[in-house]
């Protein structure tokens, strides 16, 4: 009786998620619950669609984590915890504010990515960034906001009321698994969290007011973002051709290979982004190529005028030393030796 009740309890709880975001959000999205599933072609998750299979879901809960429903209630806290940690803003000079977001909950190499970003960026790249990080882990439910289509617009609100929107530059780095119709995964079982395709991505940015962008798509299919992101302004960097697969997810990995190529082989190197993808696009194909893997062909599309804010923001840095990638969950085999 008590796994039916806690069961229906997620149910509720997933029903009232689901009717709240809903309710503010600019954009249609895709509705998924604990009891009901998209009808898109997607090859996501299938959520449960009984008490029987809700229970069966919250049983794997981690014993030490705070119940669904306590999660749900608590990210406007957590929300609100993360931008009060964020370092002040430097003022005379172009600052650039990262948001990393770690979709898929089931796999540790995505929390370990949004991570480190975050270590790497701040660190390496001095006052004048800034970082948050939305992720989806069993490990750091209490730790970090989800990454939910709705932290990802509240995070946004925020930062339009925090930056120079005209004069600052925003870094999305989104990591997760991508599919054939450019839908990104979003999933924290048994939370019903809502999928978000590159038109929903476009149609939460393009409103908000950041002239300056960076969108980093770390996913399979990525190409597929681009056409709806491209705008003046912008920068956008994909691991993958819009018909073809990243590689580096999965539970043996503890890094993606774009993660791995750009933000630590590159960005420790370089605190140009274009110059890191280039990196980061050759040293890609020579993995795939050692490995026997169809080329990803990461992409890139550059809008006008974003260089030239980056070089500004790039002309007062110094930065600093490399950052050593150490993972935040460690993964259940080992990378390849070779990367």
């Amino acid at each position: 009786m008590r796994q039916i009740l806690i069961a229906l309890l997620s149910f509720i709880t997933g029903v009232a998620l689901t009717l709240s975001v809903r309710c503010h959000s600019p954009v249609e999205r895709p509705v998924t619950s604990i009891a009901a599933a998209t009808s898109s072609s997607t090859a996501l998750p299938a959520p449960a669609s009984s008490v029987a299979q809700a229970t069966e879901t919250y049983d794997s809960w981690p014993d030490e984590a705070p119940t669904p429903e306590q999660v749900f209630y608590a990210q406007p806290a957590l929300l609100q915890q993360a931008f009060e940690a964020l370092t002040p803003r430097v003022p005379g000079q172009p600052n650039l504010y990262i948001v990393a977001f770690a979709g898929d909950g089931s796999q540790n190499v995505f929390r370990n990515e949004a991570e480190y970003a975050a270590k790497l960026f701040a660190q390496r790249f001095g006052p004048t960034t800034h970082t948050l990080v939305l992720e989806n882990n069993p490990a750091s439910l209490g730790d970090h906001p989800l990454a939910s289509w709705s932290n990802l617009e509240a995070s946004l609100d925020q930062l339009t009321r925090v930056m120079h929107p005209d004069q600052d530059i925003l870094l999305l780095y989104l990591a997760t698994h991508g599919s054939e119709d450019h839908t990104l995964l979003v999933d924290m079982d048994p939370l019903p969290l809502d999928q978000i395709d590159a038109d929903n991505l476009a149609g939460i940015i393009k409103p908000r007011p950041f002239k300056w962008k960076v969108i980093v798509v770390n996913a399979c299919y990525s190409g597929g973002f681009i056409p709806p992101l491209r705008s003046p302004g912008t920068l956008i960097l994909t691991a993958a051709r819009s018909d073809r697969s990243s590689f580096g997810c999965g539970n043996e990995s503890d890094l993606t290979y774009f993660g791995h190529a750009w933000l630590v082989n590159a960005l420790n190197h370089t605190d140009n982004f274009v110059d890191a993808f280039k990196q980061a696009r050759h040293e890609i194909a020579g993995w795939e190529k050692q490995d026997k893997l169809t080329p990803s062909e990461p992409q890139i599309d550059v809008g006008r005028g974003i260089e030239n804010r980056l070089e500004l923001w790039r002309s007062a840095l110094k930065p600093g030393a490399p950052v050593p990638f150490a993972p935040a969950s460690s993964s259940v085999g080992q990378p390849p030796a070779s990367h």
